[in-house]
């Protein structure tokens, strides 16, 4: 189904003089030109779930400034990339538009993409991963979908009263149950400063892998990297989401809830190239950049750098 909007205006760069020396803004293309299955990069303005999360709104103008950041980014890859444009939450209405990112992402895996949601709230990834469950929920085996999510938050608050970016885990979570599936889901970056004792019970109740910010250091990083190859290896496909605010508050200023410790990008980098080396990745979401708060640009240069990154 068509996203909300679409423009490729804001794919505009420098133009190099010396040959092969292409940027992201003159090598992608709209979806609607797709002949073959690429990347696909698909917008979700939203940041109603952030305001019931009683956190600082601005998130929905992620998906544009991603855009820009990439933009002038260079070009290393041989695959193509594709902007599928946005779904967008301009009513309030959280859950209709998540239900039609929902849809736009299965569609798109159906057609054998690979998927990269750039939001928006967290409340992205329930869209996001229902869209996948959608698109492997007639598979003749039980789906085994595992979660990567580099966090400050386990984002698994109790969904019965009010959805919004502090409940997308919880919400698979019962989703999963609903439908018996195994509920696979690996949180880094937690803080344990901004995680009640009921959420970290709650995680140990589900059996969540969890990686606390402090934990996650250069003597660490190998025994790390090789949990989530574990992880990895036990799933059929991996659903990354990366809040950006599980970045120290000096690399990533913009983000609904600034982290004051958090995990730096150098020590982020090495565990997502070992994931990606799995070749399970099948559905990426990044979360939370609030353009309204960024310094410089530094929020949305190091999340397009993380996108580079994992689209090579």
């Amino acid at each position: 189904m068509p996203a909300d909007r679409f423009s490729l205006e804001v794919w505009q760069g420098r133009i190099d003089p010396e040959p092969d020396s292409p940027r992201w803004h003159q090598r992608i293309r709209p979806l609607a030109e797709a002949r073959q299955p690429g990347l696909v990069l698909l917008g979700f303005a939203c940041d109603e779930g952030v305001r019931r999360n009683h956190g600082r709104v601005g998130a929905a103008g992620g998906p544009l400034v991603l855009r820009k950041a990439l933009a002038n980014l260079a070009w290393h890859r041989s695959a193509e990339v594709f902007d599928a444009g946005d779904v967008v939450c301009a009513d309030g209405d959280l859950e209709a538009a998540q239900a039609r990112l929902s849809d736009n992402v299965r569609d798109l895996l159906n057609a054998g993409h690979q998927v990269m949601v750039l939001g928006g709230g967290h409340e992205v990834a329930f869209g996001s991963w229902s869209g996948l469950a959608g698109h492997m929920e007639n598979q003749t085996s039980t789906p085994r979908i595992g979660i990567v999510n580099f966090d400050a938050h386990f984002d698994l608050r109790d969904p019965v009263n009010v959805h919004s970016s502090g409940t997308p885990f919880a919400q698979i979570a019962e989703q999963c149950a609903a439908r018996a599936w195994p509920f696979r889901y690996a949180c880094l970056g937690i803080s344990r400063a901004s995680n009640t004792r009921a959420l970290f019970a709650r995680a140990a109740e589900l059996g969540v892998l969890v990686r606390e910010d402090r934990e996650i250091s250069e003597s660490t990083l190998a025994s790390i990297a090789a949990e989530l190859e574990g992880f990895a290896a036990d799933c059929d496909v991996i659903h990354l989401s990366f809040d950006i605010d599980v970045l120290p508050a000096c690399e990533a200023p913009g983000v609904s809830a600034p982290a004051a410790r958090g995990v730096r990008l150098e020590l982020l980098e090495p565990l997502l190239e070992r994931l990606k080396a799995s070749g399970k990745i099948r559905l990426v979401d990044f979360a939370e950049l609030n353009p309204e708060y960024d310094i410089d640009n530094r929020t949305a240069r190091a999340a397009a750098r993380l996108i580079h990154l994992l689209s090579l």
